[in-house]
């Protein structure tokens, strides 16, 4: 007997959020290692996960145990995400022919990438999903196609309408859960269930559906912060998209929040090579992990060394205390120990002990062994070992005693450490290029204007629509590389011009040239 279309509905919404369910507690391991790779990060260290994968705090062993935090895990990841994201992802287009067609497409299609890059302020959104990685281990970025913003144009009716535009966010992997845990790429998944926290309001405006919402705790679906709060008049709005199939050939998308269907229909983008509609995620991690969907955070190995750390240098306060305050032998009977307990030995302090009785002494101590020297000695190398990020002038190291070839060849040891989450950044980026390329190839129908500046800050106009653009026509390139600081560009200009290779054949440098060196060194003339 055929279904009623409320029965369905009802049936589909009650699928949706029985597998939503179980995906949580599929992926709640993983979760409990974000969560802690965020306590040590913020410096919350005496923190560890039970059975019940939930975080719980390490009690004292003793009320007297020193348990101070030497957070080192905080610099290293500060000192990584500013080295990354000095990386500067620039995407090439190329035409795939000599043609004049080719080139045309394929200039195109580079002033198209320039101008979304700084409409949307790309480079921010970038660092926000660096940040993410180097927590968490794992960021995605969701390129969709939002029919609300743009230009207002209007329409056949008459009615103001907006052209469309490109919209790029940095999602967390919080906000993220596949159906299988073993993929290693989003392409791989069958479906994937996006579920972030929105407003009443939000959820009105954008969907035209109310709802009821609830005070939730939004830690793990906040795509701003690591940090557990309380929303008020929030809800859940669980978003499936499945693959295309032999059932649903265009794939499917699901929204569902509480209740209530917000949309059902086939997937909305097409996204992939050959007109294939897929899904609207970029994966990047910061340590890729074999056969795992999600990666790996440095933290995640620094930890143990961290803990190790911490407790050499309260092992150290502790001995070093018992040194300074003293530990007292008393004869029992010989003095009013409580008193003693209560105030200690405060200077001029007059001890009154029993006639024939023995005066409280203290113990001998002895000086504070080696190996504490020597096993913090190693626990500062093996920080810098696991995490890629040396502190070049440390105490193994003095400035005079380098010569400039050295420090060049150390600096370039350390940022080549970075290279395996710089190549995670550079295929996200150019993956997002072709998204963002694709999504004006589906919906730029009508003529769109876009504003282009070039190398020489000028800015130029062109117009273009979707069949313009052929993207079987281009090839992409990306460089992402660490940038060189300003001091490095003027050692490498300097060497040049000590090499003769800009002078002419009277020994002089072109006037042109000679103006452009004295801007990169700060002189104006």
């Amino acid at each position: 007997m055929r279904k009623k279309k409320s029965e369905f509905i009802e049936d589909l919404i009650n699928s949706v959020k029985q597998d939503f369910e179980k995906r949580q507690k599929d992926r709640k391991p993983f979760e409990a290692e974000w969560r802690l790779n965020n306590n040590f990060f913020i410096g919350k260290q005496y923190t560890n996960i039970n059975l019940l994968m939930d975080i719980e705090d390490n009690e004292k062993s003793y009320f007297w145990q020193e348990r101070n935090v030497f957070n080192h895990i905080a610099s290293i990841i500060e000192d990584r995400v500013s080295k990354l994201t000095a990386v500067k992802p620039e995407m090439d287009i190329l035409p795939s022919s000599p043609s004049k067609d080719d080139h045309q497409i394929a200039d195109l299609s580079q002033d198209i990438l320039r101008s979304v890059y700084e409409k949307l302020d790309l480079s921010s959104v970038i660092s926000k999903a660096i940040k993410w990685s180097e927590i968490t281990g794992t960021s995605f970025y969701k390129v969709v196609w939002n029919h609300n913003q743009g230009k207002k144009i209007t329409n056949s009716s008459g009615d103001f309408v907006y052209e469309g535009e490109v919209s790029v966010c940095a999602v967390s992997p919080f906000e993220i859960f596949p159906d299988n845990n073993s993929c290693e790429d989003i392409n791989d998944c069958e479906s994937i269930i996006h579920a972030k926290a929105y407003s009443v309001r939000a959820i009105k405006n954008i969907w035209g559906v109310d709802v009821s919402g609830k005070d939730i705790d939004i830690f793990d679906y906040s795509s701003t912060s690591l940090s557990s709060s309380t929303k008020h008049d929030h809800a859940i709005v669980i978003e499936k998209y499945e693959a295309p199939s032999q059932q649903f050939p265009n794939g499917r998308l699901v929204i569902v929040c509480e209740d209530k269907l917000l949309y059902v229909g086939d997937l909305p983008f097409i996204n992939l090579p050959d007109g294939k509609r897929g899904f609207p995620f970029i994966k990047q991690n910061c340590l890729s992990v074999v056969g795992c969907f999600w990666g790996k955070s440095i933290i995640s190995k620094i930890i143990p060394v961290q803990r190790a750390y911490n407790a050499v240098k309260n092992r150290k306060h502790e001995f070093l205390n018992r040194i300074s305050m003293g530990v007292l032998t008393v004869e029992d009977g010989s003095i009013d120990v409580e008193d003693l307990i209560q105030d200690g030995l405060e200077p001029g302090k007059v001890i009154i002990y029993r006639q024939g009785g023995t005066p409280p002494k203290f113990l001998e101590e002895e000086n504070l062994p080696s190996c504490f020297d020597k096993e913090e000695e190693s626990l500062l190398q093996e920080f810098s070992e696991i995490s890629g990020v040396t502190n070049i002038l440390s105490n193994q190291f003095s400035a005079n005693s380098l010569s400039g070839t050295a420090l060049e060849l150390l600096i370039e040891q350390d940022s080549s450490r970075l290279n395996s989450t710089i190549e995670q950044i550079d295929g996200a980026v150019k993956s997002m290029a072709k998204m963002i390329l694709r999504l004006y190839k589906q919906f730029a129908v009508l003529p769109r204007l876009i504003r282009v500046s070039n190398d020489k800050k000028e800015i130029s106009v062109k117009y273009f629509k979707s069949s313009d653009l052929g993207l079987e026509d281009v090839v992409f390139m990306s460089d992402c590389s660490l940038s060189e600081s300003l001091s490095t560009k003027r050692d490498h200009i300097l060497k040049l011009l000590d090499s003769d290779i800009f002078r002419d054949e009277n020994g002089k440098i072109d006037e042109q040239f000679k103006n452009k060196v004295l801007e990169i060194f700060g002189i104006n003339i």
